[in-house]
């Protein structure tokens, strides 16, 4: 059986790496990519938006973003 990556197929090899071995978003898409032998920069199009969310929370709590701030009202 020939494996086809596509969106569904990658996040949830990257939720599995994640939870199975408590990394963060980040490390679990590269080891996913190490694993594949995909470099990280041809796999954007595979990045699931709940995928793109978590990565944007981690970059933010480690202040790689800047934090996503909301008027009071």
């Amino acid at each position: 059986m020939i494996f086809e990556l596509n969106q569904n197929s990658f996040s949830k090899m990257v939720e599995e790496k994640a939870k199975k071995n408590g990394l963060d978003y980040m490390m679990a898409v590269l080891d996913v990519c190490e694993e594949l032998q995909v470099e990280p920069e041809a796999i954007s199009k595979f990045i699931s938006k709940p995928i793109v969310e978590k990565l944007e929370v981690e970059a933010m709590d480690q202040n790689m973003l800047p934090k996503k701030t909301s008027l009071p009202v």
